[in-house]
């Protein structure tokens, strides 16, 4: 049975614009994704709210995706595949980085993931790399965003060569979805239906 491991941010957790509490299980397009691959594939969720790529963050702990994704890979092995879907938090003003930066951290992640060995021949997993979608326009997170909606907008093209330098799988999420317009950065339950089908599509695709 192929194991697939969803490592992402609160997009992957599953929030609610609306709410702000968790989309059932079915929702998530974790969940949405696992139905859609079938009973013969396993996916295991790790979405974290706030979760960056490789950046500490001051005022939320344990939200550096490098420093937790060794042992994620550890403690899921062994698994055929990994779809990274990180980025979005990065671009909080904050941090005060560029989008070629963003994708460098990106690009991180997916260079530790070359370097394990937590797939069931003891070689590495491979990889799907899933840059956001734009952000839009911004309201309660604004201040926190600044500047972020622009940067979003360029994230696809340097994931995308971040994705064909390591030759790994790549989805350019904003092609298929959008993000909410009750705060700009999360998706709605329709668009992860969206993402959970297009995502499957692909999984099969690179395990065949």
């Amino acid at each position: 049975m192929p194991v697939i491991v969803a490592f992402g941010d609160s997009n992957t957790w599953g929030y609610d614009p609306a709410t702000a509490k968790r989309f059932e299980p079915g929702v998530r397009w974790t969940g949405v994704m696992a139905r859609e691959l079938g009973q013969t594939f396993d996916v295991i969720e790790e979405g974290l709210n706030g979760r960056t790529t490789v950046h500490d963050d001051p005022f939320e702990p344990f939200r550096n995706g490098l420093a937790y994704l060794n042992p994620c890979l550890l403690s899921h092995a062994p698994f055929d595949l990994i779809v990274i879907s990180l980025g979005c938090n990065d671009l909080k003003h904050r941090f005060g980085l560029t989008a070629g930066d963003i994708a460098k951290g990106a690009e991180r992640l997916v260079m530790a993931v070359a370097a394990s060995s937590s797939n069931p021949i003891d070689k590495a997993p491979k990889v799907i790399l899933v840059s956001p979608p734009p952000l839009i326009k911004l309201t309660a997170l604004a201040d926190m965003f600044d500047g972020g909606a622009e940067k979003s907008r360029l994230l696809a093209e340097n994931y995308r060569a971040v994705a064909a330098l390591h030759r790994v799988g790549f989805v350019d999420a904003g092609r298929h979805i959008r993000c909410s317009p009750l705060d700009g950065i999360h998706y709605e339950a329709d668009q992860h239906a969206i993402l959970g089908a297009v995502l499957a599509e692909v999984v099969r695709q690179t395990l065949a």
